[in-house]
């Protein structure tokens, strides 16, 4: 939270949100040869949310009143792999 403090501090019409998302679709780790890397990845990945689950997300903080700051979003999905 102090780096937050330190940006507001710039400016008054600055505001500033720390998207915190959790495991998304994404290619990176795809080309991972170690097969119980890779296994666990994959089993990892079948909870994970979409890019358009983070993009609503700051969507969301993007469309507030002027006078509103989101200080913090964590997206995580509902389901859990462990």
């Amino acid at each position: 939270m102090g780096d937050l403090r330190g940006l507001t501090q710039e400016s008054k019409n600055l505001r500033v949100t720390t998207i915190c998302p959790g495991v998304v679709e994404t290619e990176l780790g795809l080309d991972i040869t170690d097969s119980t890397a890779a296994g666990a990845l994959t089993e990892y990945r079948k909870i994970s949310l979409t890019p358009d689950a983070i993009a609503r997300g700051i969507l969301f903080a993007l469309s507030q009143p002027d006078d509103v700051d989101v200080n913090e979003i964590i997206i995580r999905p509902t389901a859990s792999a462990f």
